[in-house]
């Protein structure tokens, strides 16, 4: 479908609501004329503008009109309406500007901590650490932008949206090095997560991760840390995971980088281990001396 003419409409439509806004006068000379009304209309055609270059496809022109939009909102103390016109341009830039997007979910952020909307605030703080993660391959500014929705989510007592954004964060704390950072994380969220019928099951996860991250510090950290998660939370004794994990402590004691090995290799012929968990095991295994780091 050719919407080329909808491009012409939106440009068309821009050029009317700029004159609109001039004609308006100053913002407060307007006040005692038909000022606001004038905005108002102005407002609504940057809108209806942005839609039709969503329609064609001009991701940066549909941008730059809702903030067009979302600036006059503002004048008129219409802050609801400007968040949304932020995000809406936000999500247009997305596709064009990563960086113009993060600007426009940022100013959203602002008027929706302003007004006490913290839940609000948090998912956006979300989009835009998906951006810094997909887009920009910016970490940690991802990880920020997590911690910031975390504390947001907590204060709202929203604690599994809390605790989706911590694990994210401690994922990446892991990938960077940051082991003890990690290791507060899944210990912070696997007690979160062991009492609730619902949640427990997960909670081994958390407990293996965080064993992982010990591991890499340290072998003796690491049994303790299992002897400590297994007392915490008894299933964790039953588990494959705690099972694996004794039999690479003892493999490593031993320096037998062949036994550790063939122990990944048997639990991940069941239970598959993702990219996260083998990185981390070859860490690991790179430490047994006179090993090469391969756990094929």
């Amino acid at each position: 479908m050719d919407n080329s003419g909808k491009e012409k409409e939106a440009i068309q439509l821009m050029a009317d609501a700029d004159k609109k806004v001039k004609s308006s006068g100053s913002f407060l000379g307007g006040m005692f004329g038909g000022g606001p009304h004038k905005v108002e209309e102005a407002c609504e055609m940057y809108c209806r503008a942005a839609n039709m270059f969503k329609m064609a496809k001009n991701w940066s022109a549909a941008g730059n009109a809702f903030c067009k939009a979302a600036r006059l909102h503002m004048q008129l103390q219409n802050k609801h309406d400007c968040a949304t016109s932020f995000i809406d341009a936000g999500n247009a830039y997305k596709k064009s500007d990563p960086n113009e997007a993060i600007k426009c979910l940022n100013a959203s952020i602002e008027i929706y901590t302003d007004m006490g909307r913290f839940t609000i605030a948090a998912k956006h703080h979300i989009n835009i650490a998906e951006i810094y993660e997909s887009e920009l391959v910016d970490i940690e500014k991802a990880i920020a932008h997590y911690e910031q929705a975390a504390d947001y989510y907590k204060g709202e007592e929203s604690n599994s949206s809390a605790n989706k954004c911590l694990l994210k964060v401690g994922g990446y704390s892991a990938q960077l090095e940051q082991y003890q950072k990690a290791i507060e994380i899944y210990e912070q969220v696997g007690a979160n997560t062991m009492d609730n019928p619902l949640l427990k099951y997960s909670a081994k996860e958390y407990f293996f991760k965080a064993s992982l991250c010990h591991f890499i510090v340290d072998e003796l950290n690491a049994k303790i840390a299992v002897e400590k998660y297994e007392e915490m939370f008894p299933a964790f004794s039953d588990s494959r995971e705690c099972k694996l994990l004794k039999k690479l402590l003892e493999a490593h004691e031993e320096q037998n980088s062949e036994a550790f090995t063939d122990a990944v290799k048997e639990f991940d012929s069941i239970s598959r281990l993702d990219q996260w968990h083998t990185t981390l095991l070859l860490r690991i295994k790179k430490t047994i001396q006179g090993d090469e780091g391969d756990l094929k």
